[in-house]
């Protein structure tokens, strides 16, 4: 059924006028004519009476018009219900994130999915990145959240956003009140780093050794927050991705310094190759990608 032509017909009758109801249908007033014709040659029937002006409906012209004002309703009808369909959205997204992406970010986000989507659930677990990738590996996620994130054989990765990385300091220290920093500042300060068996921990040392710039490690952690806590009290200086000190700068525990250097976090969305995602999955993923996608947040 072409709907095009039903609505043609329909337009011509309601205006009384092949030119009329032509333009409201983008063609020409020929082709209206034309398509009429060709009509009333495939039917049998005689649809307009063309020897009045303008002209009128014959028996099977009324018929004919009614159907396709009818067909073009229920069309309409039909159009409105799965639009509906498609934004009723259900389920549950199932993320699995590292520690520093989960606490700064979906807390938030999830409750904006449950307002947009009251139907649906966003359920988050928070892991180790090594975690993270064995969560969605073994279809125990649908997405995983990570820094420095890994494509694979089996995993894809849809990049998410670039985190500047600033010094992190307690507002006390020396270094707290000169901004920007050069990499040579650092020399021999007392520092808190990463687990060395983490991609952020050797991307620093990189940034660093291309510095030709020596720091003296006092501790190391696996995770975000007991960095901050180290730092916090005096336990030396770090490098770390700004948007993760907003809570603490707030607060007057930790200052964050900038660099004169670039140098950014890139966090990604890992996710099982040829994965069919359901609609949850779908809208949730829109959602992360309205997001801020560069700077300090």
């Amino acid at each position: 059924m072409d709907f095009h032509h039903l609505s043609l017909f329909k337009d011509v009758v309601h205006t009384r006028s092949f030119s009329r109801g032509a333009a409201l249908n983008r063609v020409t007033q020929s082709a209206a004519s034309q398509h009429v014709q060709e009509l009333e040659r495939r039917l049998g029937l005689t649809l307009l009476d063309r020897s009045t002006r303008p002209f009128n409906l014959t028996p099977a012209g009324k018929l004919y018009y009614d159907f396709c004002r009818d067909a073009l309703r229920r069309k309409d009808e039909f159009d409105v219900a799965v639009e509906r369909l498609k934004r009723h959205i259900e389920g549950t997204v199932r993320v699995a994130s590292i520690y520093s992406v989960g606490l700064t970010e979906l807390s938030r986000l999830k409750e904006e999915f449950s307002r947009r989507y009251p139907d649906a659930r966003l359920d988050v677990d928070y892991l180790r990145p090594d975690k993270v990738y064995e969560a969605v590996l073994a279809d125990e996620a649908d997405l995983g959240l990570v820094s420095y994130p890994e494509p694979t054989r089996e995993l894809a990765v849809i990049p998410w956003r670039q985190e500047e990385m600033v010094v992190a300091a307690a507002p006390k220290h020396s270094l707290a009140g000169r901004a920007p920093l050069k990499p040579a500042d650092l020399q021999g300060q007392d520092f808190v780093a990463f687990d060395p068996d983490l991609p952020i921990r050797r991307d620093i040392d990189h940034f660093l050794r291309e510095a030709k710039v020596e720091i003296n490690v006092t501790m190391h952690f696996d995770n975000i927050q007991m960095i901050k806590e180290a730092v916090a009290v005096g336990g030396g200086i770090s490098i770390l991705p700004a948007r993760t000190l907003e809570a603490e700068i707030e607060q007057g525990r930790l200052a964050a310094i900038p660099m004169d250097a670039a140098l950014v976090r890139p966090v990604g969305v890992v996710h099982r190759r040829r994965k069919r995602f359901h609609r949850a999955a779908q809208v949730f993923l829109e959602l992360l990608q309205e997001q801020p996608g560069v700077g300090t947040g």
